[in-house]
C-alpha cells in the first residue's frame, strides 16, 4: 500500500475513487507532536483548535521536556489523507491531557483505530493515553516521534517492554515533521487493521 496524493489537494472534495472512509485517532500525551503529524500529511487545510498556554494551565500541563511549547490543542485537530486502493483516512488529533478525558471519549466514537505517538524522552507520559486507547478497545499502533535529543540507546524490546505492548502491536519510529515518515507510521496502523479484519470478514 502506498500514499496517493489527491488530485484535489487544494480543495475539500474527496478524490476520485474514494471507497473506504476510515476514522483514525492520532493520540498521545501533551506536546508529543500530534498536530505536527496531521499538518505534515493532510491533503486538505487542517483544522486546529489550539490556544496559547496560560499561567492558569501551569499546574496541570507538565512542560518537563517540552519547555518551548506555547500552545495546546483544546478540542481536536483534523486532517485527511488518501491512500492507494481508495482508502481515505480522516485523522482526528485528540487532546493529550487527562482533563479532556470526556472529550476524548466523544472523539473516539466511530474510530477504527488509533496511532499513538510516544516521546522516548518521557515514556511515562504516554501511559494514561495508552490506557484510554486500550479501554476503548481500539486497535492501535505506536509511533515514537524522533525528537532531535531523544535517547538512542533503547532497543526495540526495551521500548516494547516499557509500554507493555502486545507482541502484535506495531511499533515504529517516525519524524512527525516529515510527510513520508508520518505516512509510513499511518500505513503501519492501516496494515494492522487490515490484518485484523481481512477483506472477506469486513
Amino acid at each position: 500500500m502506498a500514499f496517493a496524493p489527491s488530485s484535489t489537494t487544494s480543495g475539500m472534495h474527496l478524490p476520485d475513487g474514494a471507497r473506504d472512509l476510515v476514522k483514525i485517532l492520532v493520540a498521545g500525551p501533551f506536546g508529543v507532536g500530534k498536530t505536527t503529524l496531521i499538518d505534515s500529511v493532510s491533503e486538505i487545510r487542517p483544522l486546529h483548535t489550539e490556544e496559547r498556554l496560560s499561567e492558569a494551565s501551569a499546574p496541570v500541563d507538565d512542560l518537563a521536556g517540552i519547555r518551548d511549547k506555547a500552545t495546546t490543542t483544546v478540542a481536536i485537530d483534523f486532517g485527511r489523507i488518501s491512500l492507494n486502493g481508495g482508502i481515505v483516512l480522516y485523522l482526528f488529533g485528540t487532546p493529550g491531557q487527562e482533563r479532556f478525558r470526556s472529550l476524548w471519549e466523544d472523539i473516539a466514537y466511530g474510530a477504527l483505530g488509533a496511532l499513538v505517538l510516544v516521546d522516548s524522552r518521557r515514556i511515562d507520559a504516554s501511559f494514561d493515553v495508552l490506557g484510554l486507547v486500550e479501554e476503548s478497545g481500539l486497535p492501535y499502533a505506536v509511533a515514537f516521534n524522533a525528537f532531535p535529543d531523544a535517547p538512542g540507546h533503547y532497543t526495540e524490546d526495551q521500548l516494547r517492554a516499557a509500554l507493555d505492548l502486545e507482541p502484535d502491536t506495531p511499533m515504529v519510529t517516525c519524524d512527525a515533521r516529515d510527510t513520508n515518515s508520518s505516512v509510513d507510521a499511518l500505513l503501519a496502523l492501516v496494515q494492522h487493521l487490515i490484518d485484523r479484519h481481512p477483506p472477506e470478514t469486513r
